[in-house]
């Protein structure tokens, strides 16, 4: 098993796993059987020139996913979520800012693929202060166009409940005041992402936030206890609304 085999499978398994779909659909779509994709998820195979272009385009990723730099894009990541509001997480600035992450759209976009706990929830601080410059339906519409669309709407309704939950403290209600416009984007963006759901005719696939799930077992465990906002977007993940809250606490002051 080589070092590159291992790292492209362990990411294509993320990636379909992230999207909710199993290894028979994803084997269909590029034109490899089931028992071949395992292999390759493991690591013991390889995919051809053209499985792999096929990959990136139903995966919409690029090439630079499957190398390893990908430690230098997580930072870069957090870097730019933290220069756009998510003053609590640290800028490692000898990482220099990419292009693609100057724009908020693109960063939220960024944090609700990578999905993390950490990254996820301080997507939230930077939904809150950046409202201002933020159009629902084109971020609705970017984020749903790589199959996340449920994924924001659930980072908006949590955003949202952990607001109320800061406004009734004491000093969050000027706080959350000086961010009033995010009291009317978030749920324009819980509202579009609503009507995609009650549209489909069946309940959508599960989507597996959580990196760790890795069994049936535990992901009926996650699934069981999850918040009920994740049971609503039918997300698979333990984080709560008391994350983000306290997400947007810590981030407060720069």
């Amino acid at each position: 098993m080589t070092r590159t085999r291992q790292t492209i499978g362990t990411r294509i398994h993320s990636l379909r796993v992230a999207r909710a779909w199993s290894q028979a659909e994803l084997a269909r779509q590029i034109g490899v059987s089931q028992n071949q994709l395992s292999r390759i998820e493991h690591g013991l195979s390889s995919l051809t020139a053209e499985q792999f272009l096929l990959l990136l385009k139903r995966f919409n990723v690029g090439a630079d996913h499957f190398v390893d730099d990908k430690l230098d894009r997580a930072i870069e990541l957090q870097n730019a979520l933290a220069r756009l509001g998510a003053f609590h997480l640290q800028e490692d600035h000898d990482v220099f800012p990419s292009e693609r992450l100057r724009e908020v759209q693109r960063v939220i976009r960024e944090a609700i693929v990578e999905g993390s706990p950490r990254i996820i929830t301080a997507a939230a601080t930077v939904l809150v202060r950046n409202a201002d410059v933020l159009h629902p339906a084109s971020l609705y519409e970017d984020v749903s166009g790589i199959g996340l669309g449920r994924r924001l709407g659930w980072l908006a309704e949590n955003t949202l409940v952990a607001l109320g939950e800061l406004r009734d403290r004491r000093g969050g209600r000027d706080w959350v005041k000086a961010y009033g416009r995010v009291e009317t984007l978030l749920p324009v963006i819980v509202d579009i992402a609503s009507e995609e759901l009650r549209r489909s005719a069946v309940p959508p696939p599960l989507d597996v936030l959580d990196a760790t799930i890795r069994s049936q077992r535990t992901l009926n465990e996650v699934e069981q206890a999850a918040s009920p906002i994740s049971k609503h977007w039918r997300i698979v993940t333990d984080i709560r609304p008391t994350d983000f809250m306290k997400a947007l606490e810590a981030a407060r002051s720069p």
